[in-house]
């Protein structure tokens, strides 16, 4: 049996890949920028979990590494990739499909 966290971690990535790939859509973004980003959200991720999520997006063709020079040292950013924009705006039509049906009263239901 598989425990209970594991199914919402499981659940849970999903949706903060595509918060990555949305906050990458509007500017490069960093690892730490996007804990505290997906903290805002309600979303505990710790850089052992980030990276490697980051790193399959970029595997995948998602998101592009650019290491950049800063006042910190070196920080590599990361930019959305066409592939990533297109899987982003797939994943935002699903997205609000489910959204619907999530909110949709059902007439079984409401009686």
């Amino acid at each position: 049996m598989i425990p209970v966290e594991r199914h919402k971690r499981e659940l849970f990535h999903g949706l903060i890949r595509i918060h990555v790939l949305l906050h990458a859509s509007e500017e490069p973004i960093f690892g730490l920028a996007m804990m505290k980003e997906l903290a805002r959200h309600g979303y505990r991720i710790g850089p052992g979990t980030l990276y490697p999520l980051l790193h399959g997006l970029v595997r995948a063709g998602l998101l592009k590494a650019l290491p950049k020079k800063d006042t910190e040292g070196r920080r590599r950013m990361y930019r959305i990739t066409p592939a990533g924009k297109k899987a982003l705006e797939k994943a935002r039509v699903k997205v609000d499909e489910l959204h619907r049906e999530l909110h949709e009263v059902h007439p079984r239901l409401a009686g």
